[in-house]
């Protein structure tokens, strides 16, 4: 049956929100009723308009803000819809708010792993809420967390990705060596993440100790903060430091992702499904990553890449080397992590999955 599904999120930059955005479009195409709360200068308005979804320009900015939870609260009634799906922090303490005493079933998105924890007095506003009757999760490995801290309130608990599409990648060119003033006879690992602890970038600069010098492996790192303090001190400690290019953040980074061999993320905890990696493997670049909740569902290690315990520098050595020393495995295995995104992290399967979600819920009742 058709649903009236309302959404409260933050669609201001194009490329971080397709995947989610696109899910909206494709369930208004098939005939939902989609409305969405969200900034009226978002990058995706159009697209929304496009394909008639009502847009409600308006996106929460204060928590428990009375005004604020009156507006949605209106806007719930008025609307009588089926499904509110609320997707950070300020729309879902406001959403659950203002959904009380109304028949609307409220779900909320959660798409990393961590920082829910029974004892937390601050989740008992969100994610532990006896208002809210669902959580979508973007990974099982999101889904194993909030399940071991629901130890009160037991929210139903659901796992659908965020899918990409191969066409979306279709007309990104790689990147010429020359541009980047590169050997075009090396062998190119990459890594595209900002410097953040969870990312356990000093495990992998760590792994480059173990590559033999004859090996003509370089690694280009890409994203904000990778030259810090430690990092540079781990590279300078290395046989061959020159191998390690520090490109900053790069708003061409897909084309680099697209030139390398191989994709590499040395994660610690805290993932759901790295979005990164997806537009690797989109763009046939097979991963090397650690073996972390989330992020482990992406790979069959082997094929589509390979999945390395976290914390273990020789471990994403060897695999490296594996690949470096098989002329045929980056070509093969990017081929396979394409399919795999096709078959398995598709935008159509979550639109899917999206929709058999909500109407699951609604039909509780």
């Amino acid at each position: 049956m058709p649903l009236k599904i309302l959404v409260i999120s933050n669609y201001r930059t194009t490329i971080t929100v397709r995947p989610e955005a696109e899910i909206f479009i494709g369930l208004q195409k098939k005939g939902h009723s989609v409305t969405i709360m969200t900034y009226g200068d978002s990058a995706y308005c159009e697209n929304f308009r496009e394909a008639g979804i009502r847009l409600i320009d308006f996106h929460p900015q204060k928590k428990f803000d009375k005004e604020e939870i009156a507006l949605i609260r209106r806007e719930i009634l008025d609307g009588a819809y089926d499904v509110m799906h609320l997707f950070n922090g300020v729309s879902m303490v406001n959403g659950i708010q203002a959904a009380k005493g109304t028949p609307v079933k409220v779900v909320l998105y959660r798409g990393f792993e961590g920082h829910i924890h029974w004892y937390d007095p601050s989740c008992y506003y969100k994610f532990l809420h006896p208002r809210v009757d669902a959580v979508l999760c973007n990974s099982e490995g999101v889904k194993e967390h909030i399940e071991r801290a629901s130890v009160f309130v037991k929210p139903k608990l659901v796992t659908v990705n965020k899918g990409h599409r191969l066409e979306w990648y279709e007309d990104v060119e790689s990147m010429p060596h020359a541009e980047l003033g590169l050997d075009s006879n090396a062998f190119y690992a990459v890594c595209a993440a900002n410097n953040r602890r969870m990312k356990g970038m000093p495990y992998l600069l760590k792994a480059f100790a173990h590559i033999p010098e004859e090996a003509n492996i370089h690694l280009l790192i890409l994203g904000k903060d990778m030259d810090n303090e430690e990092n540079l001190k781990i590279i300078n400690s290395l046989p061959r430091p020159d191998r390690i290019h520090i490109m900053g953040w790069r708003g061409d980074s897909l084309r680099i992702v697209k030139m390398a061999q191989t994709f590499l993320l040395s994660s610690l905890y805290g993932e759901s499904i790295t979005k990164s990696v997806l537009e690797g493997m989109s763009l046939g670049t097979a991963a090397i990553i650690t073996d972390i909740p989330g992020n482990r569902e992406m790979i069959e290690d082997g094929v589509s890449g390979y999945v390395v315990p976290k914390k273990n520098p020789q471990a994403m050595a060897d695999a490296l080397l594996k690949m470096y020393n098989d002329p045929d495995a980056p070509a093969k295995m990017g081929a396979a992590a394409k399919e795999r995104i096709r078959t398995r992290f598709s935008s159509e399967r979550s639109i899917d999955g999206y929709e058999a979600f909500y109407q699951d819920l609604v039909r509780v009742d």
